[in-house]
């Protein structure tokens, strides 16, 4: 991924991630949660859920409320996932490379995005069968739901902390080293100043 790790590569990947994140946080959620006033859905459920909120969410939302759930809005959130793994494991490639070597190991930190898109997936899939098998729902298929939703949101916190961390990298000034000429020269223009005196 070194290789890819272009500027223009991770802004192209950016206003892709953002574009499709926007168009769920202002149109496919909204809609979605308007089915259910005042209830999280299980995406923005950071800590978890349990089987009865889960069922009591399903329930709130009716029939129209999970279909929009399971199009537009999971449909958008197959595609999302891997924008944010692609995009922010590049973007911490980039910026970590600035100041890091790239044979070290602290560039591995850049698995942490693509583990939360793996578990985005898995969470997306699980919700998928609460969905279509409601109201037959177990209390094992909302804790497996559960544990993927708690598993995506740490290390998708994680990976904003790691940017944020690589930004303030890149803004830290770095030593200048002086070459063995210019270091030469101001040691000989010391001594003529100090002979001269």
């Amino acid at each position: 991924m070194q290789g890819k790790a272009s500027g223009k590569n991770v802004l192209l990947l950016f206003v892709l991630t953002m574009a499709v994140y926007l168009l769920m946080l202002l149109v496919t959620i909204p809609r979605v949660q308007s089915c259910a006033p005042g209830s999280a859905l299980f995406d923005l459920s950071p800590a978890g859920y349990t089987h009865s909120q889960a069922l009591t969410l399903l329930e709130s939302l009716g029939q129209a409320g999970r279909d929009a759930y399971l199009f537009p809005q999971l449909a958008l959130d197959f595609v999302y996932p891997g924008l944010f793994a692609a995009c922010f494991s590049l973007m911490l490639i980039w910026l970590y490379s600035k100041r890091i070597r790239p044979d070290s190991k602290w560039m591995y930190l850049a698995v942490i995005p693509v583990l939360g898109g793996l578990f985005d997936y898995i969470e997306n899939l699980l919700i998928i069968r609460m969905i279509t098998i409601f109201p037959d729902v177990t209390e094992g298929l909302v804790s497996a739901a559960s544990s993927a939703t708690l598993l995506k949101s740490a290390f998708s916190t994680v990976s904003f902390l790691l940017l944020i961390a690589g930004f303030a990298l890149l803004l830290k000034k770095a030593p200048v080293a002086c070459s063995e000429k210019e270091t030469c020269a101001g040691k000989n223009g010391q001594q003529d100043s100090g002979g001269k005196a």
